[in-house]
């Protein structure tokens, strides 16, 4: 797997947030049996910048938490056959990985939000990662049944990584 963090703007979390990517973006691939070797990037930004991207590319003109850019086309969520019969383009030439996507995550939405919902920031974090992953992959929660699928699969991921709600800083 290749994996490619670019920070534009300090971060500081109580953790390594570098590790910690690279381990749910790596478990969500094995769990979802992603059958190829995978290309993901992330950017850590500021409401400031997340702001400027969601405004460039949905139109919002506010800041979110996390924005996800997939790079493959999928007939159904989770379902990689396609892979089989399609284009290079869906390749890194270089290097034969899958070309999932971007993953754009504001820092400040990950203190903030945490704060809110009363755990930690490591657990933000990595929900946040795991829901793009979920994008990544094709999945949506734009109907209560696709929200319902995304979210157990959330919970089971994050479940199985010992990252849990109730977690506080550490």
């Amino acid at each position: 797997m290749s994996f490619y963090i670019e920070k534009e703007c300090e971060v500081n979390f109580p953790f390594d947030e570098e590790a910690l990517a690279r381990q749910v973006v790596e478990y969500t691939l094995d769990y979802m049996k992603f059958p190829y070797e995978a290309e993901v990037n992330l950017t850590l930004t500021d409401n400031e910048g997340i702001r400027q991207i969601n405004r460039e590319f949905r139109e919002i003109d506010r800041p979110t938490d996390v924005l996800s850019f997939p790079l493959l086309s999928y007939d159904s969520p989770g379902d990689f056959s396609f892979l089989e019969r399609e284009a290079e383009d869906d390749f890194n030439p270089d290097t034969g990985e899958a070309l999932l996507g971007d993953i754009v995550i504001s820092v400040d939405k990950v203190k903030e939000q945490a704060a809110e919902f009363g755990h930690s920031q490591k657990r933000e974090y990595a929900f946040l990662i795991v829901h793009s992953m979920l994008h990544l992959f094709g999945f949506d929660h734009m109907t209560e049944e696709d929200a319902a699928v995304m979210e157990e699969k959330q919970k089971l991921i994050l479940s199985v990584l010992n990252i849990l709600r109730d977690d506080k800083e550490e």
